[in-house]
């Protein structure tokens, strides 16, 4: 999981340069102001330019950062979290994103194209921008006597799956690898997953592999080389909630693996 941030002090760049290549992605509501148009936009040329995914515009990203650009605008400064505010992870999570990651660039100029040229001459703004894992963005720009206050919030969404969800996706991961009889054994199985240690129910697994991760479309490497091993024919998955509260979302399951 990654949660960063970096806090830009000032932006002293000239409006010259070559154009943008205005691209477009999916959206919810999309962007309002023309400034936030703009950065949205350019920060998709940015990332069309070296193939890498584009973002989705997200309403619930762009609450988070709208509340934190009104604290910027309404200091007249800018930073990453001020006293009695929410550190970025939190804010995003009441906002109602659900996500493995979040990172978050700030910025203060005359202009939206200022901002965005000083967030890529950034290395860390720059990093932010164009990380590969990111696939969602909401963008606030709120402007107080002539000056932009900007906020940026990226992260990598984690899906809202039924237990029925997950465990469908896993077991098609797991068939894709090798093939198995999918045991009927639901109950047990969540129950299992529920359980620091042991299982649940009368037949015994050879094999037991609990792990929580926020993308369900990648198996674990030490999963997948049981898998691979041949010696499993029989498998069963449960899903469950995760066992602690916290703003990262991610997924709890389990895998039952019989010979």
């Amino acid at each position: 999981m990654k949660h960063l941030g970096i806090l830009l002090l000032a932006v002293f760049c000239s409006t010259s340069g070559g154009a943008l290549l205005y691209a477009q992605a999916p959206s919810v509501r999309g962007p309002g102001s023309v400034a936030e148009q703009y950065l949205f936009s350019a920060a998709n040329s940015e990332r069309a330019q070296r193939g890498l995914t584009l973002l989705r515009w997200d309403d619930a990203l762009y609450r988070a950062a709208q509340a934190h650009a009104r604290e910027m605008a309404s200091r007249a400064s800018i930073s990453h979290q001020y006293p009695g505010e929410m550190e970025l992870a939190a804010r995003g999570h009441q906002a109602g994103f659900r996500f493995s990651s979040i990172a978050e660039n700030v910025a203060q100029a005359s202009t939206a194209v200022r901002i965005h040229e000083a967030w890529m001459n950034s290395p860390g703004h720059r990093e932010n921008l164009l990380d590969p894992q990111s696939n969602a963005v909401g963008i606030s720009v709120l402007s107080r006597n002539g000056q932009l206050y900007a906020v940026q919030d990226f992260g990598r969404t984690v899906d809202d799956l039924t237990f029925d969800e997950q465990e469908h996706t896993v077991a098609s991961l797991l068939t894709s690898i090798t093939p198995l009889t999918l045991l009927t054994m639901q109950e047990d199985a969540r129950l299992t997953c529920a359980m620091a240690q042991g299982y649940a129910g009368t037949r015994s697994p050879s094999f037991v592999f609990r792990y929580t991760s926020g993308d369900l479309g990648v198996l674990p490497e030490m999963l997948q080389r049981k898998l691979a091993s041949g010696l499993y024919h029989e498998a069963a998955v449960g899903a469950c909630a995760p066992k602690d509260v916290q703003s990262f979302s991610y997924f709890n399951i389990v895998v039952l693996l019989y010979p």
